[in-house]
């Protein structure tokens, strides 16, 4: 969130952008090493069976407490990792922490079955899913960064057991950031589908709307894919008019935030409206309306005589609506 500074009034301090924390090295020239990153008895590793993780409650969490902020660890011994379960031939690279080597493993669901089947037996693991670990911060954000990493990642080779050229199956390559076909030579590399996430300001009012799979009270900002052969700026004005029936005119970047969920990222900005009249369609959202300031302001502290809410702090939507808020242009790049 370069450019926003800290407030100093009932928002408090800017909080951190959810999955935006990890500071590894990705060691791209160094991927070819892969047997020895393995090797190192150094090494730790995170454990991940589709859309749960399985993370470690740190002492003084183990028994009779609540999980809070900062309570637990998603990073094992890469032997203890393969122990529980972790397949070491699907293994992929998140980085290097210095010489370190962090790596992603996948967890069959019947090793994770294991582990979930007799909790008492390990009183130390919870296993959580990873939406749940941001909103709560149970991880550092340095953490929280390298498990959205390694969803999006294992996302990826879940999907992409066959060649898409030939059938052929294909092989892990450059430590889990490439898959080879031998069959065709073909190369498949990660995606990464780029979403747009806009508010659009008119004054001192923004347009928020609710989607039917919210939580309840919550309103957020507008968001949608961006198509092939169209720009940002021109997805956020399209999506607007799409959604809400809304034209904008100036768009602006704010920020982004990798969203895994499955492997996304979503870039936000603020538009200028050009209309007022709401027009919404209701495969998209079951309503929008316009928000002022300061009741928008009421969302993010939770205090609105109604109930209504912003998403949570860990989340690109809250950041938009709060440099609404502030008052504040968004940074120049």
């Amino acid at each position: 969130m370069s450019g926003l500074a800290p407030a100093d009034d009932a928002l408090g301090l800017w909080p951190h952008l959810g999955y935006t924390g990890s500071r590894l090295d990705r060691a791209g020239l160094r991927r070819g090493e892969m047997e020895s990153f393995r090797a190192d008895p150094r090494a730790h590793a995170c454990l991940m069976s589709g859309e749960s993780v399985v993370l470690r409650r740190l002492p003084g969490f183990i028994t009779g407490m609540e999980e809070g902020p900062g309570s637990c660890t998603a990073l094992f011994p890469l032997a203890e990792a393969v122990s529980m379960g972790g397949r070491l031939d699907e293994a992929c690279l998140l980085g290097l922490d210095g010489e370190v080597p962090h790596i992603a493993l996948p967890l069959p669901a019947a090793a994770l079955g294991a582990l979930t089947e007799r909790p008492e037996a390990r009183p130390d693991l919870l296993v959580i899913d990873l939406r749940a670990i941001a909103v709560r911060e149970l991880t550092s954000v340095e953490e929280t960064g390298q498990l959205a990493t390694a969803k999006a990642m294992l996302a990826w080779h879940a999907r992409r057991s066959f060649c898409s050229n030939c059938g052929g199956r294909l092989a892990m390559a450059e430590a889990g950031w490439r898959r080879d076909c031998p069959a065709c030579g073909a190369q498949h590399f990660p995606r990464t589908d780029p979403v747009v996430i806009m508010l659009t300001v008119d004054g001192d009012e923004c347009l928020l709307g609710r989607s039917a799979r919210f939580a309840p009270g919550m309103w957020s900002c507008l968001a949608g894919f961006v198509e092939p052969g169209e720009t940002f700026e021109d997805a956020v004005r399209r999506e607007t008019l799409e959604e809400a029936g809304i034209a904008t005119g100036a768009v602006r970047y704010l920020c982004s935030q990798p969203w895994p969920f499955p492997m996304s990222v979503m870039t936000g900005f603020h538009a200028q409206a050009a209309s007022r009249e709401i027009a919404i369609d209701p495969n998209e959202l079951e309503a929008a309306r316009w928000f002022s300031r300061e009741e928008a302001r009421l969302l993010l502290t939770r205090t609105h005589p109604n109930g209504l809410i912003a998403p949570p702090r860990m989340a690109i939507a809250h950041h938009l609506l709060r440099a609404f808020v502030e008052g504040k242009d968004p940074p120049a790049g």
